[in-house]
C-alpha cells in the first residue's frame, strides 16, 4: 500500500479569493471600530 500512495503527486492549485469575498472584507474591516480605553478594547460595528 506504501507503493500506491508514494506515486501519487500532489497537486498544487493556486486558490484565488471571489471579487465578492474582497469587497465584503474591505467593507467589513471599514466598518469595523475599535476603541482602546486603558486595558480594554470594544469592537463597534457602523452597519
Amino acid at each position: 500500500m506504501a507503493k500506491i500512495y508514494s506515486k501519487r503527486k500532489l497537486a498544487k492549485k493556486t486558490m484565488l479569493p471571489k471579487k465578492e469575498t474582497i469587497r465584503l472584507i474591505l467593507q467589513y474591516s471599514c466598518a469595523l471600530n475599535i476603541i482602546k480605553i486603558g486595558n480594554m478594547s470594544f469592537e463597534t460595528l457602523a452597519n
